[in-house]
């Protein structure tokens, strides 16, 4: 766990082009579905980031040869050596339960360490148990660890919806633990987010028989089995949003243009982006999306929702941009309600904002200072980065490891564009 510092110099403009990476949360459950064919898989577009390699540990612990060469990553489980993912990758990474699912499908056991408490909240996992169950597995919790049988899977109809919406990586989970299962299953509540889509056309690219994903409800035929086939990771959506609001916060000139992007995923961001103001040029045939520069953000009322609402992953970004509008904004947390960490942080950076129950109050200042700040967790990182571009002097910002597990050199891509900033290893 790398304990290096980041050093924003704030006031400098944005200007230019940068390739968005493949998406970090279609990357981790494509390769775990790895895991339900004994022939070799090759995928692209996949991102450099610590939260792929611990998957990648895992894949190696499991008994599976992986090759990686600059964002590919060849996959070949023929013969599995355990059906555990151990605890010292778990407690790291909480996305690496999404190994049950093709381990059950693939070998009808499948035992993990359960994961731990989150810094943006509580995030059980018990949704995916109950869909494993629904699929006749039985569940026991010993010791921490999650242990799951089923002498046979067979079709069933699971709704996922939870407490605060659909669960994608728990749709994800039941999805590949049910293609090699007999008969239907039908996940009701399912999550719609591209990332589920973009799973599903990789098992469907196997063998598997899958139709409805991206809407609420998706219907999986069991085969017998599974093939090896290549596949090309989506755009990282929530990284393409985080260098749009970047482009609005202090974007100058031509702006900032993002390569390699998907318009469409990115429509809830762009839609609240044009609300405050900004402005957008759209080449679709080159995949290529600018943000014009447009001074001061207009303030806006935002609602984290699920696919196809204002997604929560983009929330403290937003926070940072509204710090410094014209006017009052409100941040209303629905998915999340206890992801506000980042908001105690940029108050010390001078923002104006009070918190009441999972709603955010935020009064525009004219401009933030920099300060030592702590990043509690992924995008809360980003945000504290992109309040860093925007605030006088130099913003010294501790615990990147957060940063580096969903954005692919981000300090890089900043540099590209103009930004000042450097990494400190500590």
């Amino acid at each position: 766990m790398s304990l290096d510092k980041i050093l924003v110099h704030g006031g400098t403009g944005l200007e230019g082009t940068v390739r968005v990476s493949g998406s970090k949360n279609s990357a981790l459950p494509i390769l775990a579905a790895a895991l339900l064919t004994r022939e070799a898989c090759t995928i692209h577009r996949v991102p450099d980031l610590s939260d792929i390699h611990y998957m990648l540990q895992i894949l190696s612990t499991l008994g599976a040869e992986v090759e990686r060469a600059s964002g590919t990553v060849t996959i070949k489980a023929e013969t599995l050596k355990g059906t555990s993912a151990p605890y010292d990758i778990v407690r790291k990474m909480r996305a690496s339960v999404c190994v049950l699912g093709p381990l059950l499908g693939r070998e009808k056991e499948a035992s993990a360490a359960l994961p731990g408490g989150c810094v943006i909240g509580d995030r059980p996992i018990d949704l995916h148990l109950k869909g494993f169950q629904a699929l006749g597995a039985a569940v026991r919790v010993v010791g921490g660890d999650v242990k799951i049988f089923a002498p046979e899977l067979r079709g069933g109809s699971i709704n996922l919806s939870g407490k605060f919406g659909p669960t994608v990586l728990g749709t994800d989970n039941v999805m590949m633990a049910a293609v090699l299962g007999e008969g239907t299953t039908v996940i009701e509540g399912a999550a719609a987010e591209p990332e589920v889509v973009d799973l599903a056309n990789f098992l469907n690219a196997m063998g598997a028989k899958i139709e409805g994903a991206g809407t609420r409800r998706i219907i999986i035929e069991g085969v017998s089995e599974l093939h090896g086939c290549e596949h090309e990771v989506i755009p990282d959506r929530i990284e393409a949003g985080t260098f749009l609001v970047a482009g609005a916060i202090c974007g100058t000139g031509r702006g900032v243009t993002l390569n390699k992007v998907n318009t469409e995923h990115l429509q809830p961001v762009i839609d609240r982006l044009s609300e405050a103001g900004f402005q957008f040029e759209n080449e679709p045939k080159k995949r290529a999306l600018t943000i014009k520069p447009n001074g001061q953000a207009k303030p806006l009322e935002i609602s984290t929702e699920p696919y196809p609402g204002f997604p929560t992953d983009m929330q403290a970004q937003m926070c940072a941009l509204l710090a410094t509008s014209d006017g009052i904004s409100t941040v209303t947390e629905n998915i999340f309600p206890q992801r506000f960490m980042h908001l105690s942080e940029m108050k010390r950076m001078g923002a104006d904002i009070k918190i009441e129950e999972h709603t955010a109050i935020i009064q525009g200042v004219e401009k933030l200072s920099a300060a030592p700040v702590m990043a509690s967790d992924l995008r809360a990182s980003a945000a504290l980065v992109l309040a860093g571009l925007k605030a006088d002097g130099v913003t010294e910002i501790n615990r990147v490891y957060h940063i580096d597990r969903g954005y692919e050199h981000i300090d890089d891509k900043l540099a590209q564009l103009g930004a000042t900033i450097e990494r400190l290893k500590v």
